[in-house]
């Protein structure tokens, strides 16, 4: 804890969470969540201040969903057909193509909240040649709302454990968990029905035309 401490209070902080934020737009095992909820844990008494962490976090994700935006645009397709069938980052590239063609920029800002979305997400949209200016729009509000969220997840923690940082930490992740728990969830539920809905339309169709046959 004394090196965390001395870590968050380093004017040299604000930097080093810019990099990770923007770090973790393409190369998505920086846990750039983690450090934005203990930046709001010691917020709450009076470490790194909550604005900054907030900016900077914002503008640290929207530079990487850009980076991560050139490589797709740059690459074309590669990284889509390298993605080995029955793989994470198979399933993942294939929900980001789906839910890109249905519902466009407004996908990037739920796929903010879902673990390795994100970079699928954007990946996809330089691919297939998604508006930049839209891109940059959408990319704003998810960076936005991405980073208040991890900062007062972590200030609320801080400030229900002002005396023992390592508790408002726990909190902090614990509720950030509990939430990619609950979209995990929606998404089992969501994909479960869709699949019991094509699975009943393709078995009435195979029933009328048995009856038609006979």
């Amino acid at each position: 804890m004394g090196f965390v401490d001395t870590a968050v209070t380093s004017p040299w902080f604000y930097l080093a969470l810019f990099a990770v934020a923007a770090l973790d737009g393409f190369f998505p095992v920086v846990p750039s969540e983690s450090m934005v909820i203990t930046a709001g844990v010691y917020a709450a008494s009076g470490g790194p201040e909550l604005v900054p962490v907030v900016v900077l976090a914002a503008l640290g994700a929207f530079a990487g969903d850009h980076v991560s935006y050139v490589l797709g645009r740059g690459s074309g397709g590669r990284l889509v057909r390298r993605a080995r069938p029955g793989t994470r980052r198979h399933r993942a590239f294939g929900w980001a193509g789906r839910t890109v063609a249905e519902r466009g920029g407004l996908i990037l800002v739920v796929a903010r909240y879902v673990p390795g979305g994100r970079t699928a997400v954007t990946l996809t949209m330089g691919a297939v040649g998604f508006r930049l200016r839209s891109f940059s729009l959408f990319a704003g509000v998810a960076a936005v709302s991405w980073a208040l969220y991890g900062a007062l997840l972590g200030y609320v923690g801080g400030a229900a454990f002002e005396d023992d940082p390592l508790k408002g930490v726990a909190v902090g992740l614990g509720l950030a968990l509990s939430v990619t728990v609950l979209v995990e969830a929606v998404r089992f539920i969501r994909r479960r029905r869709t699949s019991d809905h094509t699975t009943g339309g393709t078995t009435g169709d195979v029933a009328a035309d048995v009856a038609e046959a006979r």
